[in-house]
C-alpha cells in the first residue's frame, strides 16, 4: 500500500517539530520563503537574528516566521492559511497567550508601546480604525499576512502606510 503525504500533513509535521524545538529552547533562524511572494512584492529579509526580550515573545516571533509562505486566507487562523489577525492569534497561542480574533480588538490587548520602544514580538497596527496587524521583528521589520493573493512574509514597517499604534502582549 502506498501512502501519500498531503501538504496539510507536512505542515502538521512542521508545526509539531516547531513546537518541539521551541519548547526545548532552540532558537530557530527565520525561514527564507520570500520566493513564494507574488511577483512584484518587495523581497525583505528579517534582521540577521531575531532575538526577542523573553521566551514568550521569542516563541511568537519564531512561530510567525515559520509560517512564511503560507497563503493569505480571509478569516484564516491555521497553517493552511492566515489573515493578519489570525497569524497573530496563532503565534500568540503558541506562547500560551490568548488574544482577541480581530486586529481592531487585538489593538487593545496588552500594553501600549511607543514606536521608539518597539521590541521583537510586539504587535504593530495600521490604519484608522485599525484593520491590519503585524508582528515586529526588530530593525524596522515585521512579519504579517498582507492581503488576498499574497503570503505570510516580512515587510518594512516604515513602508506600510497608516501606522496607528503598537501593543506588547509578551
Amino acid at each position: 500500500m502506498t501512502t501519500m503525504r498531503t501538504a496539510s500533513s507536512r505542515r502538521s509535521t512542521r508545526g509539531a517539530a516547531l513546537a518541539l524545538l521551541t519548547g526545548a529552547g532552540v532558537l530557530l533562524a527565520p525561514v527564507a520563503a520570500q520566493a513564494a511572494a507574488p511577483p512584484g512584492a518587495p523581497v525583505v529579509s528579517a534582521p540577521s537574528q531575531v532575538v526577542a526580550p523573553n521566551g514568550a515573545a521569542q516563541r511568537i516571533v519564531d512561530t510567525a516566521l515559520s509560517m512564511q509562505g503560507t497563503p493569505y486566507v480571509w478569516g484564516g487562523a491555521t497553517p493552511q492559511g492566515f489573515d493578519c489577525s489570525g497569524l497573530v492569534k496563532y503565534a500568540a497561542a503558541s506562547a500560551g497567550i490568548s488574544v482577541p480574533r480581530t486586529s481592531r480588538a487585538q489593538s487593545t490587548a496588552g500594553t501600549y508601546v511607543s514606536r521608539a520602544d518597539l521590541r521583537p514580538g510586539d504587535l504593530v497596527f495600521f490604519y484608522s480604525p485599525v484593520s491590519h496587524v503585524g508582528i515586529y521583528l526588530g530593525g524596522g521589520k515585521m512579519v504579517h499576512a498582507p492581503t488576498r493573493g499574497d503570503v505570510v512574509r516580512i515587510a518594512d514597517v516604515d513602508r506600510m502606510s497608516g501606522y496607528n499604534t503598537a501593543r506588547r502582549i509578551a
